[in-house]
């Protein structure tokens, strides 16, 4: 225990390595790799650059003196300046060099953007991972018919299966913007105090084409295909929302599936892990609440709306840049990865094909029982008409049935009756054999089976194909 604030993200929620993306060595890191990219750029386009200064660079990237580097801050008020200092310590050689014609977002705005899109790599692989266990999940219930509901009121029915592709489905309408983000992500570059590149102007005494060059090298090394191609000091906060909002969506498809699970948990059809030793609750020892699916919601939520921390941010950028978005980005981007990381690796859990969530059919079938009368009315009624009935004669004597069987059901707390009632009616000219045949839920599941093989075989195959499903174990500490 601390005497100070922790992040939940950091004690109970995401995982270690989306941490480490987020943390301040991976950040510092890679401001020295960016440092070492501009030196090595401008080496090779003829400014005043050894090899010997670069090498110096690249061998001391890991080399960071954190005490040193907060004491030049606490000295300068600039944090890019104290860690110019802090490197060029460690690299008296190449200490006049560092940071050559650039400014503070050279480092830290193309940081921000190697951060996200590492973080997105880690978010799609698990993304694909759950995709992958909800399609098995899907295909080994496909055919198992259950309720389907809407306005929360029993409708025809579905099946277990067809219900889970709503789920994956929508995950991978996310994957889809994940994938196309991650294609679009570019970087800063090198534009100088307010993006007009000035400083390379003078260094590389107006020579366009260097400078072009300069930048192209620059995003190569660090592994992308461009930079944006005009910018004031920052890239466009833009880009923050919208990475953002790829996030929002994940969580918002999440929330839906955790909140069908925990319904279904009350429900009874289907729950949760629970594991042997798992507390429900500290007053009442029978309860097994859907803690795993509630956390889904609440990390959801959380995510969902900090996405408005970006859109405001970005809205509110004065000319070519102010500072109010400094304090606010460092932390919505960064929670809103660590807040998606945590979902996904509680969904990792519970959609596990061996010990994720358990599904009661006999519950299930039970539920169905005692709705499907209602439910196959319309085929009795055809049935009856087949053999010479009236159908509005028969329309209103179902109706009137379907009365009385509901009130005995819901204020009697009887039996639903009403296939007896229809039995005993001449009027049906229906016998047992044939209600039986008629009272059966698989007649009334529609296409779900196929549907559910075509939505593997046409939309999840081809992804699971083309990324691969990795090997990640979810981490839940509590």
């Amino acid at each position: 225990m601390t005497n100070s604030y922790e992040s939940p993200f950091c004690t109970r929620y995401a995982s270690k390595e989306m941490q480490y993306i987020f943390s301040a060595d991976k950040k510092f890191t890679t401001w020295r790799r960016l440092w070492v990219a501009l030196a090595r750029a401008e080496m090779k386009l003829g400014l005043n650059v050894t090899q010997e200064q670069v090498d110096e660079l690249e061998a001391n990237v890991e080399n960071i003196d954190y005490e040193k580097a907060a004491e030049y801050e606490k000295k300068f008020r600039h944090d890019v300046m104290a860690h110019v200092h802090t490197y060029g310590d460690a690299c008296p050689k190449a200490a006049g060099i560092i940071h050559l014609g650039a400014t503070s977002c050279y480092v830290g705005d193309n940081t921000d953007v190697i951060i996200m899109r590492d973080a997105l790599t880690v978010v799609k692989r698990k993304l694909v991972k759950v995709i992958d266990q909800l399609a098995k999940f899907a295909d080994k219930y496909k055919a198992l018919p259950c309720l389907a509901y809407t306005h929360l009121q029993p409708a025809q029915l579905t099946t277990v299966g067809k219900r889970a592709t709503l789920w994956c489905n929508e995950l991978l309408m996310d994957l889809e913007d994940l994938d196309f983000r991650i294609s679009k992500l570019k970087l800063l570059g090198s534009k100088g105090t307010t993006g007009t590149q000035a400083s390379f102007m003078e260094l590389f005494e107006g020579d366009t084409d260097k400078i072009k060059a300069l930048e192209q090298m620059i995003a190569e090394e660090m592994g992308f295909d461009a930079v944006v191609p005009v910018s004031g000091q920052t890239y466009s906060r833009k880009m923050d929302y919208q990475v953002c909002s790829v996030l929002a969506g994940i969580a918002q498809s999440a929330s839906k599936f955790s909140n069908d699970i925990r319904l279904l948990q009350s429900f009874k059809e289907i729950e949760e892990p629970f594991e042997k030793n798992q507390i429900g609750s500290s007053a009442m020892a029978y309860k097994r609440n859907p803690m795993r699916d509630e956390r889904i919601t609440s990390l959801a939520r959380y995510v969902m709306c900090d996405v408005l921390n970006p859109a405001f941010t970005a809205g509110t950028q004065w000319f070519e840049r102010t500072l109010d978005d400094s304090a606010n980005k460092r932390i919505s981007v960064a929670e809103a990865f660590l807040g998606v990381d945590a979902i996904l690796n509680i969904m990792l859990n519970v959609t596990d094909p061996e010990n994720g969530l358990v599904v009661y059919d006999k519950i299930i079938r039970r539920r169905v029982m005692a709705e499907l009368p209602f439910m196959a009315t319309e085929n009795i009624m055809m049935d009856a008409v087949k053999k010479g009935g009236n159908r509005q004669e028969l329309h209103e004597r179902i109706r009137e049935y379907s009365m009385i069987a509901g009130a005995n059901v819901k204020r009697e707390g009887l039996d639903n009756n009403l296939c007896e009632l229809i039995l005993n009616d001449p009027m049906f000219m229906i016998t047992k054999e044939e209600m039986d045949a008629i009272m059966k839920p698989e007649n009334f599941i529609g296409r779900c089976p196929q549907q559910v093989d075509e939505f593997i075989e046409n939309c999840v195959k081809p992804v699971v194909e083309a990324n691969g499903v990795s090997d990640d174990v979810a981490e839940i500490n509590v």
